[in-house]
């Protein structure tokens, strides 16, 4: 007996298809002197921009924005390191019911993307010469339901 494979059109699909960094920089603007303190205390300034845009009917390009300024506190300050990092995916979201795209597309699509740009970034710190950077993770749905508050009372 041969099970037959049975096309069920409606339902929902969501799935990363592509993983890739649109634009990336890496600054070490004092090595190799800032290499030279034994005791650093970094200090991060810390950025980021979620952004998406439709592709066809059913794909999307979600991509998650960085820049990341690493200083010196015991150094006046010096800068560290500088990342600016805007990393991208394109996803499958079909038979999506069109009240939760927007949600789909501000939160689980960068919940999948998040630990990889996390990845790439810490990466960058170890081949400039530095410790892993490590981003503490974010909370997608917050920032969500915080641009949705923001929203409705403007």
């Amino acid at each position: 007996m041969t099970e037959e494979k049975v096309e069920q059109p409606n339902i929902p699909v969501f799935r990363m298809q592509k993983i890739y960094i649109k634009d990336l920089s890496f600054e070490n603007p004092n090595a190799p002197q800032i290499f030279l303190p034994q005791a650093q205390e970094p200090k991060v300034d810390f950025n980021l921009q979620l952004g998406n845009k439709k592709v066809d009917d059913d794909h999307y390009e979600v991509s998650i924005s960085i820049t990341a300024k690493v200083l010196d506190q015991k150094a006046d300050d010096t800068v560290m390191f500088v990342v600016e990092l805007e990393h991208a995916a394109i996803f499958l979201l079909k038979n999506i019911p069109a009240e939760h795209i927007q949600r789909v597309l501000a939160v689980d699509c960068p919940l999948m993307l998040f630990p990889f740009t996390r990845q790439v970034a810490s990466q960058l710190a170890v081949d400039g010469g530095f410790m892993p950077f490590l981003m503490e993770p974010i909370n997608f749905v917050a920032l969500y339901e915080k641009a949705q508050k923001q929203q409705k009372d403007s």
